[in-house]
């Protein structure tokens, strides 16, 4: 049956929603109204036609009447099409919101004929109304851009305006300068866009929202942190997009970057007697630490002028042998020499007279802190006569500690430990936190409060019986892995004795040493690879088992295996590494230390060409190694008898392509 609507008529009555008709002769009038209109408006077309005047306009909202008289006037001047938006006023006195399209065209007898079409779009402005609730009650900056590799925006909101401080913004709509539009990115710090980039294909992914904080670049050059998150939305245009949401934490975050410099300096006096702030931004120094009798003690916390704070300790303690070397390590920091990447803590060795007026020798170590500040630490060298003589066992972990902490670059940690075995962390290095497995977000509520030791290690890549080892003996060495330097790392650990006084606090300390060079492995001249999968998971280079350090770096291996050169994707593998954790910040950081441990194994063995990774995928090359799945797989006669019933035994997921090998 053919149901198409064979009159105009009846496209207009039932198809457009709220279509009519004007005729424009000097006085605009309506000449048709739709059955749809009708049932729009409740009211009916003998109600609304009169060849005198506009009997529509009494059904706008008072407060739009402008806006529709200057939809009319445009329409009416010449041939065109414009659109609006406005209130209309039904007959049960409920109000709508309405878009509305108007086309004009001019007939033979020079009127014009304007055709409307309306679009009730209440539930629309409800929406509006909510973000604008939103934007008036709660400081939030809210943000709307694409899903595309590199997204716009297409919505602002007042309150992010206000945020990044965008000049000069005179729209209704708070439009940005164009570049700005086009590039999202120019709103995050360098440091921070591929943390951000990763967060939008794990949303983009996952379809699931993501909160954090980050960092923005304002306009003016400065920045604000933000707590916010990112979610996914299908718009009204059926468009997906980006919607973000964020708070200003600015001052929290200032704060907490305040606790945490006290934490580090109270560390830092564990182990030294003078500690200096130089900031050269503002050209400034100011003592920060020192001890009761030092002449420093009058000017602590108190900023003075660079240049004149050297030349008068340089002048009036400083021995004169010694005075040249002290001006040009100074220098160094001022040309900021000190601050180049992956540079080692300066240190130096120099004589000044101390507050008892006595010519000593002191250490010193300089610490980068941020782009412009560093930390200046010093010490009194004591001499083995006075050395000999020190029985406080703090006094002797401060001397172990001062040798290792000036080779730092990047590790070191402080605790307290109760005689309870209860901890607190005093202050921690990224890289520290890492290896007792915590995040930057988890870790600052940890130096509020004491946590069992055991709890508190439980996170970590050693056992608890190491630590409680550890705190026996009161010192220990420990493997970790440098995400950052993408290779594993030994940490160093030194305790106080226990002391027959039971209510004395113990200090624990953690740092980065280098590994022993020369204890690399030689790689095999035979880089042959085979892997044995039926029973226990095994791979040899050549006729040498691969020692894998981490067991999870090795089931990753499995797992790329049991995919048979099928690519694995971060989010699946950690499905299968983690199967009781979903993919989050913390699994994803712990899946990318796993991945790079199995690179820098294979790299040992000289057979890292056999996994391949394309933007975070990763699979085996078959081709490129003997396996006894894929032989069994082969088909061949004489791999026929290998598989005996029993696959990856080592691991609970491969159960399923054991089922299939029993199958088959």
């Amino acid at each position: 049956m053919n149901n198409t609507p064979k009159r105009a008529d009846d496209i207009l009555n039932f198809q457009i929603n709220g279509f009519h008709q004007y005729i424009f002769d000097g006085t605009a009038h309506l000449s048709f109204v739709s059955q749809n209109f009708e049932n729009l408006t409740g009211y009916k077309e003998d109600e609304l036609l009169d060849e005198s005047r506009d009997l529509y306009s009494l059904l706008v909202h008072p407060e739009d009447l402008k806006d529709y008289s200057t939809l009319i006037k445009k329409v009416s001047a010449f041939e065109t099409t414009e659109s609006a938006k406005y209130h209309l006023i039904k007959k049960d006195g409920s109000i709508i919101y309405v878009s509305d399209t108007v086309t004009s065209v001019k007939a033979e007898n020079n009127t014009m004929i304007l055709s409307s079409y309306l679009t009730d779009i209440s539930e629309f402005e409800i929406d509006n109304k909510n973000l604008r609730f939103l934007d008036e009650t709660a400081p939030c900056g809210f943000l709307k851009y694409t899903c595309e590799k590199n997204p716009r925006v297409t919505f602002v909101n007042k309150q992010l305006i206000d945020f990044l401080r965008i000049p000069n913004v005179d729209s209704p709509e708070f439009d940005l300068p164009e570049m700005y539009k086009q590039n999202i990115f120019l709103f995050i710090p360098p440091e921070e866009r591929r943390r951000f980039s990763l967060f939008l294909n794990r949303v983009n992914t996952a379809g699931k929202p993501i909160a954090g904080e980050m960092s923005l670049l304002r306009l003016d050059g400065t920045r604000i942190r933000v707590f916010g998150w990112v979610t996914k939305h299908t718009n009204e245009d059926g468009s997906e997009e980006f919607q973000s949401a964020f708070m200003d934490i600015s001052e929290r975050f200032e704060n907490d970057e305040i606790t945490e410099a006290n934490r580090y300096i109270k560390a830092l006096s564990e182990v030294y007697d003078k500690i200096f702030e130089f900031n050269s931004l503002n050209n400034t120094v100011k003592c920060l630490y020192c001890n009761n009798s030092s002449m420093f003690r009058h000017f602590e916390n108190i900023s003075m002028p660079l240049d004149e704070a050297l030349t008068k300790f340089i002048t009036d303690s400083v021995d004169k042998d010694d005075s040249e070397m002290v001006r040009l390590f100074f220098n160094d920091f001022s040309s900021k020499k000190f601050f180049e990447p992956d540079a080692k803590p300066p240190t130096i060795t120099y004589k000044a007279i101390s507050s008892d007026n006595v010519l000593r020798q002191y250490n010193g170590v300089f610490i980068k802190v941020t782009e412009s500040i560093g930390y200046f630490c010093c010490r009194r060298v004591h001499e083995s006569k006075e050395m000999s003589d020190l029985k406080n066992q703090n006094l002797q972990l401060k001397e172990k500690m001062n040798d290792l902490i000036m080779k730092f670059s990047d590790g070191i940690a402080a605790f307290e430990v109760t005689p309870e075995e209860y901890m607190k962390p005093l202050y921690a290095s990224e890289n520290v936190c890492e290896f007792f497995g915590y995040t930057n977000e988890e870790w600052i509520p940890l130096t509020k409060k004491y946590t069992p030791w055991k709890d508190f290690v439980a996170k970590s890549e050693a056992n608890n019986e190491d630590f409680l080892n550890f705190l026996k003996n009161g010192e220990a060495e420990f493997t970790y892995f440098d995400y950052k330097a993408e290779c594993e790392k030994k940490i160093r650990a030194v305790c106080t004795q226990k002391d027959t006084n039971t209510k004395s606090p113990r200090y624990v300390v953690l740092y980065s040493v280098d590994d022993d060079k020369n204890n690399k492995k030689e790689i095999p001249e035979n880089r042959n690879v085979s892997i044995r999968t039926f029973g226990y998971f095994d791979v040899f280079v050549g006729d040498k088992p691969i020692a894998f350090r981490n067991k999870k770096s090795k089931e990753l291996l499995a797992l790329l295996i049991d995919r048979r050169g099928g690519f694995v994707t971060s989010e699946e593998a950690i499905g299968f590494l983690w199967e009781d954790e979903p993919a989050n910040t913390l699994t994803l950081s712990r899946y990318r230390k796993v991945a790079l441990r199995l690179k820098n194994t294979l790299e040992e063995y000289g057979v890292s060409n056999i996994v391949e990774s394309v933007d975070g995928k990763r699979r085996i090359v078959t081709e490129k190694v003997k396996c006894d799945l894929f032989d069994y797989l082969s088909g061949k006669e004489e791999y026929s008898q290998t598989f005996k019933g029993s696959y990856l035994n080592n691991y609970s997921w491969a159960e399923t392509t054991l089922g299939e090998l029993m199958n088959s």
